[in-house]
């Protein structure tokens, strides 16, 4: 699915302007990226520190891996290494820069090596520790995968069965064991499998990713009611798993379905909000606020929607949450499992 040159343009996103909501609330982003010339654009500590200061209070992000700045010359398992040496340099830059400071980095491993050559796996995730010390946090290790990626933007390509395969339950638990945390990221047809795997190795502490990514393309676009039941089922049974807590994003991406990026401006909080809303509320009804956390996911959602008007769309749909909810939205629950 081809981006429209405009989205994701300063041009582009400058079309809706904001006042800033809530200015002084403070807030720990717990999902970014970094990259070089990805959707024909640079995201780095420059482009991150320019959307931390358009108003909002965002005062400490977390990292997440995305294949970025891998070193090609290392052995295969070990090449995730390089995308944590970048990081955690341009982490150091951020203390130092006065800007909003990236306190955490999760990382990737092939969490099937726990099967296959458990030494390797050890290796890395003592090299990662070794490189980003206090900042590292956890591993993510996508599970995302559909029958028709050439449907999407971003396609994951992970085996179907991933999260049934022994081999990687088996690197969960070593995850657990050394008290790293697991980012997941799947579809939303892969709910029930990541509900069996949370109930399986129930001592990790496991973040849902961008709602269970509801799909709103190919096959999948004609079937939103449909997929948005299935969805609320599957929700409610991943929430009875207390070793699961939720993030609250990413569901701007192209493949969600909504369409912005196609559109001639981005949506205003207010428009974003009247068609969102139903997740937020719903996750964090099953959740509890104290086990969710907004996100950016940014820059993918930066295709759809500047920085500034999404967390003012995240304001209002905290809105009716007493002060200590929206404390946890904003900032504890992800200080807390993040160890920030």
């Amino acid at each position: 699915m081809p981006i429209l040159v405009t989205a994701n343009s300063e041009q582009w996103l400058a079309q809706v302007q904001e006042e800033i909501i809530d200015p002084h609330r403070e807030i720990v982003d717990p999902h970014h990226h970094l990259w070089r010339k990805r959707f024909a654009k640079d995201y780095l500590l420059a482009d991150l520190q320019r959307d931390t200061d358009l108003g909002h209070k965002v005062k400490k992000t977390v990292f997440i891996e995305c294949h970025a700045f891998y070193d090609k010359n290392a052995p295969d398992y070990l090449q995730p290494l390089g995308e944590t040496r970048a990081v955690e340099q341009i982490a150091n830059e951020s203390e130092d820069s006065g800007g909003v400071e990236i306190a955490g980095i999760v990382a990737h491993a092939d969490l099937t090596l726990a099967g296959t050559d458990p030494d390797k796996l050890e290796e890395l995730l003592e090299a990662h520790k070794s490189i980003s010390g206090k900042r590292f946090k956890g591993i993510r290790h996508a599970a995302a995968s559909d029958k028709e990626p050439e449907e999407l933007t971003i396609p994951g390509m992970a085996p179907l069965d991933l999260y049934a395969q022994n081999s990687f339950r088996d690197g969960i638990k070593i995850l657990a064991d050394k008290g790293l945390t697991f980012d997941c990221w799947h579809y939303h047809h892969q709910n029930r499998s990541f509900l069996e795997l949370a109930r399986s190795v129930p001592q990790c502490t496991m973040i849902l990713d961008h709602f269970g990514t509801p799909l709103g393309v190919g096959r999948h676009r004609y079937k939103v009611d449909e997929i948005y039941d299935r969805w609320k089922k599957d929700i409610l049974e991943i929430s009875k798993c207390p070793n699961v807590v939720a993030k609250l994003g990413g569901l701007a991406m192209p493949d969600n379905g909504f369409g912005w990026h196609a559109q001639e401006r981005p949506p205003t909080s207010d428009e974003f909000k009247a068609v969102q809303e139903k997740y937020y509320g719903y996750m964090i009804d099953c959740f509890g606020p104290e086990r969710c956390m907004f996100e950016s996911n940014f820059p993918v959602d930066r295709l759809s929607v500047s920085y500034d008007v999404l967390w003012n769309a995240f304001k209002k749909i905290a809105a009716p949450y007493s002060e200590t909810e929206k404390q946890s939205l904003f900032k504890d629950t992800a200080s807390r499992i993040y160890r920030l």
